[in-house]
Parts: structure tokens; sequence; C-alpha cells
């Protein structure tokens, strides 16, 4: 019953972890959104320079910055370049006021740099028109403040949109927690579970070693006879069924011929001594038919 109640626990929160991922999945959507704008204002990038073969790099990112990357070396005219960019983030929607930094690739210098809609509302633009030669760049988009669509979204599912890709929103981190915290007290109480041993059966409050022959009760071994072993399992394998006393003779003592009319009933009372431990767990006489292993599962 315990190990039924685990599963529908495990089947609860395995529903609640499929919403959460969800809203996990939107939340990550909001960057692919980012992502394929940028690779718009890279592609256009290349095509003023006059390069219309050489691709676009995936986008990535560093903290809260989006960094776009290009295969070839390229020419950047910052006229041009703001012009693009406020176009395709106009049209994305996917900021109110951001910066933009065009570093070295490798010394990762910022050699140019602005900014748009900043604390005071006001665009930031220098050096428009001095050209950067041709290069490796590397271009860093951070948002600043979301359009405000985007705004009210965020607001509702309560989750910060700008959250590194390395980490998980909390509400996923306290469901992964709640699922380690059931599972650890769940094995902590079975640690002798059938599932770790295959030779070991959930008799009541006992635990069976059919290979050791020994009982388990509230750290109390019990061992038991290679007869008791056999005739326990034999009980339990027809648990609230009647045995005739004949099938339990032959299938436990087989032809071996050294038992006599009341050794059954004798190995019966021992089992019962050594069952005590659980109530509930009894062995009847079915008089004039057999025994029967009654188990309240």
């Amino acid at each position: 019953m315990g190990f039924i109640k685990v599963k529908i626990g495990l089947l609860v929160l395995w529903s609640f972890m499929i919403d959460i991922s969800g809203a996990y999945a939107q939340l990550r959507l909001d960057d692919k959104h980012v992502n394929v704008a940028l690779r718009m204002v890279g592609h256009q990038m290349l095509l003023n320079a006059g390069d219309s073969t050489s691709r676009v790099l995936p986008v990535g990112r560093n903290g809260d910055s989006y960094e776009l990357k290009f295969e070839a070396p390229i020419k950047i005219e910052p006229n041009e370049l703001v012009q693009v960019m406020d176009s395709v983030v106009k049209k994305a929607s996917i900021a109110k006021s951001y910066l933009v930094e065009i570093q070295n690739c490798e010394s990762k210098e910022v050699l140019y740099s602005y900014e748009i809609g900043g604390p005071e509302k006001m665009d930031i633009i220098p050096c428009r028109g001095r050209e950067l030669p041709v290069g490796c760049y590397l271009l860093s988009f951070t948002i600043l403040e979301l359009p405000l669509s985007l705004q009210s979204s965020r607001a509702e599912s309560n989750v910060a949109s700008t959250q590194p890709q390395g980490h998980l929103p909390m509400a996923v981190s306290a469901a992964l927690l709640i699922i380690i915290t059931v599972l650890w007290f769940y094995f902590r109480k079975n640690p002798t579970s059938n599932r770790e041993n295959p030779n070991m059966i959930s008799l009541g409050a006992f635990d069976f070693d059919t290979l050791n022959m020994v009982l388990l009760h509230q750290g109390k071994k019990t061992d038991l006879t290679s007869k008791e072993s056999d005739l326990l399992l034999l009980l339990y394998n027809s648990a609230n069924s009647t045995l005739d006393r004949d099938t339990i003779l032959n299938k436990v003592w087989g032809d071996e011929g050294d038992y006599v009319g009341r050794t059954l009933d004798v190995f019966i009372s021992k089992l019962r001594k050594k069952l005590e431990g659980d109530t509930n767990l009894k062995i009847v006489n079915v008089r004039g038919v057999g025994y029967k292993l009654i188990l309240n599962e």
C-alpha cells in the first residue's frame, strides 16, 4: 500500500513538473525570439558589407547579454548598424531600451558601443560616421528594459526572462527537491525493498529472506530451518487460500518419509511463534482440510 501511495505522489509531482516545464519552455521561447531577431541583424549587416555567402554563427549568451558572431571577417559601419538594429528591434518587439557593443573577437575589447533609451530615455550614439575596418568582431546585445507587452506577460509568470540558460526557475528546483525528499523518506523506510533483492519478500510487518532463511522485523533477525522456510514460502505463495494437509506434506517433505501425522502441526506452531510480531499475520487451521496464511496487504 505504501508503494502505491508513493507512486500516486510521484504521478502528481510529475504532472506538476510537466506544467512547470511548459512554463519554462515558454520562457526559453523569449530567448529564441531574440536569437532570431539578432540573426536577422547579422544577415543584414553581412549584406550591407557586400557579403552574401558567409554565415551568421549561432547566437550565444553571456550573462544577461546575447552575443552574435560571424563566420568571416566583416566591415562595420556604425550608422548602418544603428539603423538595422533599430529596425529589427522595433519589428520584433524585443526591447524598449538596450545596449549594443562591438568587441574584438580575441581581446574582447569594446571598439564601439551605443545605447538606446537609457536612464534618461535618451539615445546615446557616438561616432556614427567612424567605420570599423574588416576584422573579427563580436556583437553584444543587452536588453536594459523590456517592451510593455513582455513586461506584463513576465509579471504574470513572475519569472525573469533574462535568467541565464544554465539555471532552472525556482519552481522547478523546488519540485525536484520535493521529489528527492519523497524518495529519500520512502527508501529510508523500506531499506530492504524486494525491488533491490529478488529473494526478499514483504510479509506483513516482516521481511522474509528466502535465500538465507531469515525473518527480519524491526531490526531483529529470526532464523528459520529449511523446512520452516519451505513451509512459509508455500503458504505465502497461496496466501489467503486454503492448502490441504496432503499438498503441504508432499510439497515440503515429499517422499522423504521422515514425517509423522503431527509433524506439520508442530512446524505450523513454530512458525506462528516466530510471526507473533505482526498480529495481522495469521496461520489459521481450516478444520478437516489444512491451513491458510491470512495476509492483509
